[in-house]
Parts: structure tokens; sequence; C-alpha cells
């Protein structure tokens, strides 16, 4: 079976500025997809902003292996109910891919439980991606380095927890360095936060951003069974312990009351 993977996109900059449109013409979310498109093995649908529900209805998600993030200027006009659909099929298993300026999404800051801040420049330098990690899925067919001609500079301190791998360190030409591709596990979830992206540059119109994309969708793909009820917390009743036991303490609850455990 393919990958069932959704682009979201705020798709606002493309309709507003005309600097915007002519790089992304059919939107931001139109050339990741066409690109994601080219592995046969990947089932590519997107969605955006405007749409009812942003695009993301119930149905939409239950039939999303891999959802890929990308927002910029309307962080706050996603609506809360959204972003929490979002954020428990992620712990049920969904992958998410967070780009460029989602690092202020509702979502990702939802899943890190961090400000998610960082410093930024926008001055069209030159960015060189370095790679940390040769062997992990997400690099391969990259060479040492990814280098952009022009790209908008993001810069340390990023206040997210420290991440499971780095995969990516990024220089830019005025000197700022930046853990431009991180990974993370929430519940059942996979997370990769990448970093270059600035709708006004071609960005992901380069072949390597897109390779990276199409392995970080491979690598962030969990083929197991939704995990329903990951965020329940059921109670084990004393005579269904595994071992026999006997109470010894005092419960705040008694049997058969809500809450009891």
């Amino acid at each position: 079976m393919p990958i069932r993977v959704t682009v979201w996109n705020e798709f606002l900059h493309e309709s507003e500025n005309a600097v915007v449109k002519e790089v992304y013409p059919d939107g931001i979310h139109e050339t990741i997809a066409r690109s994601l498109r080219e592995d046969g093995e990947l089932e590519v649908a997107t969605a955006t902003l405007p749409e009812p529900e942003h695009g993301l209805t119930a149905e939409r998600l239950e039939a999303t292996d891999v959802l890929l993030w990308w927002g910029h200027k309307a962080h706050g006009q996603v609506a809360d109910e959204i972003v929490e659909r979002v954020a428990q099929r992620v712990h049920e298993g969904m992958g998410l891919l967070v780009l460029h300026s989602g690092h202020f999404s509702k979502i990702f800051k939802r899943l890190m439980g961090t400000p998610c801040s960082l410093r930024w420049r926008e001055a069209g330098e030159r960015e060189r991606l370095w790679v940390i990690n040769p062997s992990h899925p997400i690099t391969q067919g990259i060479d040492r380095f990814i280098e952009l001609p022009n790209s908008e500079m993001y810069g340390e301190p990023f206040l997210v927890p420290e991440p499971l791998e780095t995969v990516f360190v990024s220089w830019f030409e005025g000197g700022e360095v930046f853990r431009s591709g991180l990974t993370y596990q929430r519940g059942a979830g996979r997370i990769f936060y990448f970093e270059p992206g600035h709708e006004t540059y071609p960005i992901y119109h380069d072949a390597n951003i897109q390779r990276v994309l199409r392995n970080a969708v491979r690598w962030a793909y969990n083929p197991a069974k939704p995990w329903k009820g990951v965020a329940e917390a059921p109670n084990v009743p004393i005579d269904q312990a595994r071992e026999r036991i006997e109470k010894k303490g005092r419960s705040l609850h008694k049997a058969g009351e809500a809450g009891y455990r």
C-alpha cells in the first residue's frame, strides 16, 4: 500500500504577495506535493487554511500517514480544535514534518511544550546545511552539505526540547548557526523539524531539499495500526492483576465511583 501523505499550507502569501506568487504560482503545498509524487510509493493530497476545518477533517487525518505543515503569518487562525485533532493523530502514530516557520505553529508548540522561539534575519544570505549523520535515513542521497544561495537566517538559541537526533546544522553567511533538522517522538508518532523554506526563495524547487522531504516522509511513516487508546489511562482492578495481590492501603475513591483507580 502507498504511504498516504497530506501537505498542509496556509496558502495566504501566495494569494496576497506578487513575489511569492511568482516563486510558487500554485502554492508552496503544490510544489512540495509534486516533488513527493515523484516517489511512486507516495499518495499525496493537499490541504489549506481557507478550506472548511482547514482541510484537516477527521476523515482526512484518518487517511493520512504523514502530514507536512507549512505556516507563517496565520498561526493564530488555526482553530484549537484542529490542533488537538492533529496532536491526537500524531500520538496515535501519524508522522509530522514541520517546515520552516512552522516552528511557531500551534501544533509544534503543542507537541514540544516550549516557546519554540529563535532569532531570525531576512537578508537573502547564503545557507549551508551540514549533514550531521550521513547514515540517517533522512540524509540518504545527500552529500556532506546542501548549499542554498539565498535563505532566511534562523539562529540559536532555538527554544525546543533536546531532540532525539540532530540531522542537520546550518551555517549562515552572517555567521549564525542553527540546528536545522531535528527529530522527535511523541506517543507513537515521529516528528521531523526542517528549517529551510522561506516563501520568497525557490528553496522547495531545490532537488536536494526535495530529496530530504521524500526521505523524511518515509522515515516518519509508521506502518503499525494506529494506537487509538494512546490517550486513555484505564484502571486495572486488583482482581485482574497478573499476579495475586491484596489491597493494603487506603483508596481515594470507592470501587465503582467515577475516577476510581
